[in-house]
C-alpha cells in the first residue's frame, strides 16, 4: 500500500486535466455555476486581490460575465472590495465555509487529529494529512511542531504528488489501471537535482511503496527536506488519505527517521485505520 499555478482557470480545466472532454452545458451541467467556481478559484496566493479584468482573464471569462459573478459573490458575502475602492476584489473568510463543509462531512479528520497530535508530541516533528486531487496532494489537516521550515504549509495547500511522500502513498494506492493512466499524464517537474522524473523509475518506486506500506522522500521536493508517509485505509481496503511526518535532514537524519520515527508513524496510521473501520 501506499504522500494553482498562475494563469487561466477556465470552467472546463479540471475535466481536461483528468483526460476527459470538457463538459457541455445541459441538464446535468450548469455552466453559470461552473463559471462562478472558476472565478472563486482564480483567487489565491498569486492573486489575493484582483480587478474585474484580472479575474476575467484568470477565469477565462468575458469581462461582463466575470462582473455578474463577482457582484453576485459580493452580495452573498464571499468576496468584498479592497478598502472599499470598488475596483479590486478579494475573498472573505466566508469562503472557508465551503472547505469546512468538506472537512466536517467526513469523520476521518476528527478521528485522525488526536493521534497526529500525540505523534507530534512524541517525535517533535510536524505531522500532516492529505488527499489526492488531480496531479497534486491537498493538505486537509496539519499539526505543526512549531519549527520554522522553508515550506509554509496549511490546510488547503497543494504540492505535486510525484515528489512528495504522501503523494507517492496516494498514487501507489490506486489500482494498476488508474495508476498507469495517471502516470501517463503527470508532469514530472524536477524541483531539486534529486527529484525522480523518469516515469519507469517512478513506477518502480510506487510499486515498492505499495509493497512496503510507506513512502520515504529525501530532498526531492526541497533540498534538505525529508518526509515519510503511511496510508489511511477504509473498510473496503481503499487508500483514502495519507499522513506523514517531515523534518530537516540536517537536524533529523534519514536513519533516525526510519529507525525511530517510522514505527511510530505506522502505528499512528494503524490506529486511525482501526477507528475509521469502526465508523464505516
Amino acid at each position: 500500500m501506499l504522500e494553482s499555478p498562475p494563469g487561466s482557470v477556465n470552467a472546463g480545466q479540471s475535466a481536461a486535466d483528468d483526460g476527459e472532454a470538457a463538459p457541455r452545458p445541459g441538464d446535468s451541467y450548469v455552466q453559470s455555476f461552473a463559471r462562478g467556481l472558476a472565478v472563486l478559484r482564480s483567487f489565491g496566493a498569486q492573486a489575493p486581490a484582483q480587478t474585474l479584468t484580472e479575474a476575467a482573464e484568470r477565469a477565462g471569462l468575458t469581462r461582463a460575465g466575470a462582473r455578474r459573478i463577482l457582484l453576485t459573490l459580493q452580495q452573498l458575502g464571499y468576496v468584498e472590495t479592497v478598502d472599499g475602492d470598488g475596483r479590486r476584489f478579494r475573498l472573505t473568510p466566508k469562503v472557508l465555509e465551503l472547505g469546512f463543509a468538506y472537512l466536517s462531512s467526513l469523520p476521518l479528520w476528527h478521528l485522525a487529529q488526536p493521534g497526529m497530535e500525540e505523534l507530534v508530541r512524541e517525535i517533535g516533528e510536524s505531522c500532516s494529512a492529505a488527499v489526492l486531487e488531480g496531479d497534486d496532494i491537498v493538505y486537509v489537516l496539519r499539526v505543526p511542531a512549531g519549527k520554522i521550515m522553508a515550506i509554509n504549509l496549511g490546510v488547503g495547500s497543494r504540492l505535486p504528488a510525484h515528489c512528495t511522500s504522501m503523494g507517492r502513498v496516494l498514487l501507489a494506492g490506486l489500482d494498476d489501471a488508474a495508476l498507469t493512466q495517471r502516470l501517463e499524464r503527470l508532469t514530472l517537474t524536477a524541483h531539486t537535482a534529486r527529484t525522480l522524473t523518469d516515469r519507469s523509475a517512478l513506477l518502480a518506486e510506487l510499486r515498492r511503496v505499495r509493497a512496503q506500506g510507506y513512502a520515504l522522500v529525501d530532498g526531492e521536493l526541497e533540498e534538505g527536506l525529508v518526509s515519510m508517509a503511511a496510508p489511511i485505509v477504509n473498510r473496503a481496503g481503499r487508500v483514502v488519505a495519507a499522513i506523514n511526518i517531515s523534518g530537516q535532514v540536517a537536524r533529523t537524519p534519514v536513519t533516525q527517521m526510519t529507525q525511530q520515527f517510522l514505527p511510530r508513524l505506522l502505528a499512528t496510521a494503524q490506529r486511525i485505520n482501526a477507528l475509521l473501520r469502526a465508523q464505516d
